[in-house]
């Protein structure tokens, strides 16, 4: 159970990440609204999910969730780059999320 809590706190990492474009400096009540309550519920998700992982471990891969989500999202939705290096660095991330996930 707390691997599927930490996986949903990384999800909504990627969705407070992203949240802060739409915030526009914290100055649209929604998106900043909305984008708070994703920071706390996946604090709290995290909170949750590290009473039985190991802190160093779940942190790792919340944060590897919350980065490799928002960089494919910044392609997608705001036209960032694509380019060789940055999809090699994620392939990185995710092998590192692999394999921390498999020696916990």
């Amino acid at each position: 159970m707390a691997w599927i809590f930490l996986f949903l706190a990384g999800i909504l990492e990627i969705g407070w990440a992203i949240g802060l474009k739409y915030t526009e400096g914290f100055t649209r009540l929604v998106p900043t609204v909305l984008t708070g309550a994703a920071m706390l519920a996946s604090i709290v998700l995290l909170g949750v999910a590290v009473r039985t992982l190991p802190l160093g471990t779940a942190y790792a891969i919340w944060t590897g969730i919350g980065t490799v989500g928002t960089v494919i999202l910044g392609i997608i939705l705001f036209a960032e780059p694509a380019t060789a290096v940055r999809i090699g660095c994620i392939a990185l991330i995710i092998a590192g999320i692999a394999g921390l996930k498999l020696t916990a």
